[in-house]
């Protein structure tokens, strides 16, 4: 996951009431005290639901848990790290999971998974996500987010299609597919004239059929990732600790030249056009239909005089559809001096019964147990936020976890400015080779 997406990811649907403290809960008092950090109060709330129940199970365990602000929770865990001074366990992002193993600052899992018999078939996703290049395991799913595409129902009405015309849009590099269809049906013109009128005038857009598809995202998870994938395009060599990323591959380039041909043509704004986020686009009906995250989806269900529905990110043509999905881990620091009093509580976390009860206590996360994805989906439906789609994901197998690599945040400074100058035309599509000869040796400089 990239850094800058952190705080709004883990705000999956904030629409729900909170009922637990927003900056963590402590118990502490007789006994061994397990602190456990994360970087959303939102979560912190949610798992302090699951104490009450545990230190019942765990007499003699308490539980601390502190959230620190995005802006500097890694490098205080880092300092954390070198002061010896590191939280017991810790919610922790695939950026930084190569760094932390390599300098052995992560507590390996095997050996307490066996002794306790603890099953990682519970999670529906993400499990070998958090195993490092050594083959062992350091880290159990915790959350995550997807992708999806909002439209803006009275737009979608007004233009004469049916919403459930639109529930299983395809896609292919040749011709864009139903989806290109609708989105040129949706755009119109200051003159009235829609996109796939003749006298359409692509230098006065009144409202774009489409979002801002323009990325300057490497992964492209709301973006690229699910026109891409369902070409059967893999993004690495390999799914976890790949030696490059395959930006040579022609399908990625034929489904890059699609992107920006959509702003280009007048179908979606340029990059940058728009500076406000998508919830802003749809609302002031700019765009008739957005892709978005999951994290978008509490902010659009609370728009005022706009309904929005929620569609599933575009299929193949024979209807293969692949989410790319950030899944954040749970870890033990390896520095503790009480790893089977934590393991027990990171184990707890990772039960149906707490992610169950956590979950709906202010729809923060999305769960990666499934039985407990499903009691978040019903509980939010109760309160107006349908996240029937991305359960859908999780049940249907569709969920694909962005890759684990070496050198993440040197990928990202590095990478994504070139795809900025891609969608700017500061680049043409020759550069793309280069760029993959760029990731493998980035990835190569790994400590």
């Amino acid at each position: 996951m990239t850094t800058r997406k952190f705080a709004a990811a883990v705000g999956v649907a904030t629409l729900l009431t909170l009922t637990a403290c927003g900056t963590g809960s402590s118990t502490e008092g007789a006994g061994t005290t397990v602190d456990w950090w994360t970087w959303s109060p939102e979560q912190a709330a949610a798992y302090s639901a699951c104490i009450p129940g545990f230190e019942k199970a765990n007499p003699g365990i308490n539980v601390k848990i502190t959230n620190y602000s995005v802006d500097y929770y890694f490098t205080k865990l880092t300092a954390g790290f070198a002061a010896k001074d590191a939280p017991d366990a810790f919610q922790n992002s695939v950026t930084y999971f190569q760094s932390y193993a390599s300098l052995g600052q992560l507590l390996p899992l095997n050996g307490l998974i066996k002794k306790s018999k603890y099953d990682l078939g519970a999670f529906a996703d993400g499990v070998d996500l958090w195993k490092y290049s050594d083959g062992k395991q350091y880290g159990l799913p915790l959350d995550w987010a997807g992708s999806a595409l909002y439209f803006n129902k009275d737009m979608v009405k007004k233009a004469g299609l049916k919403e459930k015309d639109l529930q299983n849009l395809t896609w292919n590099a040749k011709d864009g597919g139903t989806f290109l269809k609708a989105v040129k049906h949706l755009t119109v013109d200051k003159n009235g004239v829609r996109g796939d009128e003749p006298g359409f005038d692509k230098k006065k857009v009144k409202v774009y059929g489409i979002g801002t598809m323009a990325s300057d995202d490497n992964l492209g998870q709301t973006t690229w990732g699910p026109f891409a994938s369902s070409t059967s395009f893999k993004l690495t060599d390999q799914a976890n600790w790949p030696s490059r990323f395959n930006y040579s591959d022609p399908r990625f380039i034929d489904t890059m030249d699609f992107m920006r041909s959509l702003s280009d043509d007048g179908y979606a704004p340029k990059l940058k056009q728009f500076t406000t986020g998508i919830a802003d686009e749809v609302g002031s009906g700019s765009v008739a239909m957005a892709s978005g995250g999951s994290w978008d989806a509490p902010a659009l269900a609370k728009l005022t005089g706009v309904q929005v529905g929620t569609l599933p990110v575009v299929s193949s043509p024979d209807g293969k559809r692949s989410v790319i999905s950030n899944m954040n881990g749970n870890n033990i620091w390896s520095g503790t001096d009480k790893p089977e009093q934590t393991w027990k509580w990171l184990s707890y976390m990772g039960s149906a019964k707490c992610q169950s009860k956590a979950a709906v206590v202010n729809g923060s996360f999305f769960p990666s147990i499934k039985s407990s994805m499903d009691t978040l989906v019903k509980s939010s439906a109760k309160q107006g936020l349908d996240l029937s789609v991305f359960g859908a994901y999780q049940k249907k197998g569709q969920l694909v976890p962005a890759p684990a690599y070496n050198n993440g945040t040197q990928m990202e400074s590095e990478i994504r400015p070139q795809f900025e100058a891609f969608f700017l035309h500061q680049k043409n599509a020759g550069f793309w080779p280069t760029l993959q000869k760029q990731t493998k040796s980035i990835i190569a400089d790994a400590d």
